[in-house]
């Protein structure tokens, strides 16, 4: 079994910066469409910066990556609950508020897949070395 685990050929920490990034991108691209030049339409990209900054701190002190990574899989999950309050409001949300909290619902969910998948290589690896 190999060391590093790695989900769409990356490591899970490069994932993270990857899924920040569109999460950023997403965020600016909201506020710069939406008519209304509303501050809530960077949400996206409040829950992008973390991410994209424990997954570089992931790469930058690995004595402390599954710290971050753990608190990226917070992130992760407060984003896909943040998102899935769009069932609260669907009545009345524009199509830009719904594919909004569509890219914080599949982003955060396919993130969080990528973390548990990982951290069960991990346990797996370690129990593979007895350790």
């Amino acid at each position: 079994m190999s060391n590093e685990f790695k989900f769409l050929s990356m490591p899970v920490t490069n994932f993270a910066m990857v899924c920040g990034g569109i999460l950023i991108l997403s965020g600016i691209a909201s506020y710069l469409i939406s008519d209304t030049g509303s501050f809530t339409a960077l949400i996206p990209s409040f829950f992008g910066i973390p991410l994209l900054i424990l997954g570089f701190l992931s790469n930058k002190n690995k004595a402390n990556k599954h710290h971050y990574m753990h608190a990226a899989m917070v992130f992760a999950l407060v984003s896909v609950l943040g998102g899935m309050r769009i069932f609260s409001i669907w009545s009345d949300a524009s199509n830009l508020t719904l594919l909004s909290h569509g890219i914080l619902i599949i982003v955060g969910t396919i993130f969080m897949v990528a973390g548990i998948l990982s951290f069960r290589h991990t346990r797996k690896s370690r129990e593979a070395l007895g350790e």
